[in-house]
């Protein structure tokens, strides 16, 4: 009974230490994403006539004719990325893009619900399916600006379909995105990728 009852002390010690820890940690976070939307917020904040503003297909090349969509049943299995309207769906063989890109969800309901991002960079060989439109850039800084701000943008008046939503390549284009000189949009993309390392990186985030 001693033994035991030592056991059960030790155990529920550990648990209490997880617990306080995990405590902890959540409100740190909680704390660093509210800066991080705060920032975000005042970074993409212009005044009138401060910055021309673009649609989005002038700024971004459109790949969507490239991509390919291939049954769970038809695709090889391998290690190269197969994306999908919110991420990785599965890994195959074969690739049908090579480089830096930014996904932007087609279709689906987190279009409304915005569980997660709707804009993603995916870089190396991938494949893409036809429930992400894939742009293309000439610079980082450009992508992940238009990657952070379409990210804070309220798409409601470009998504069609209320049962299945869906943001068609003519909505997404016309898309108006602010256009400052590209120094200051490496400095905004500069300051957001430090907050987003800080928010959700495991390795260099939390530790901080």
């Amino acid at each position: 009974p001693k033994k035991s009852l030592k056991v059960q002390t030790e155990i529920v010690r550990i648990l209490d230490t997880f617990t306080e820890l995990t405590t902890e940690l959540t409100t740190e976070l909680t704390t660093r994403k509210k800066q991080y939307q705060y920032y975000r917020d005042r970074l993409f904040t212009f005044e009138e006539g401060e910055v021309e503003w673009k649609p989005l297909e002038i700024l971004a090349e459109n790949l969507d004719s490239m991509r390919k969509p291939v049954t769970s049943g038809l695709r090889e299995s391998g290690d190269i990325p197969y994306y999908g309207a919110s991420g990785i769906v599965d890994y195959v063989k074969d690739h049908i893009f090579d480089g830096d890109y930014l996904l932007v969800s087609e279709d689906g309901a987190n279009l409304i619900a915005r569980n997660t991002s709707i804009a993603f960079s995916i870089s190396g060989k991938t494949w893409v399916n036809n429930h992400a439109h894939i742009l293309s850039f000439k610079t980082y800084a450009e992508r992940r600006f238009v990657e952070y701000y379409l990210n804070n943008l309220d798409l409601t008046p470009y998504i069609s379909g209320a049962a299945q939503p869906k943001l068609n390549q003519k909505n997404l284009n016309s898309i108006m995105i602010p256009n400052p000189p590209l120094a200051e949009q490496a400095r905004i993309v500069s300051i957001l990728d430090k907050f987003d390392a800080l928010t959700t990186s495991i390795t260099e985030g939390l530790p901080r």
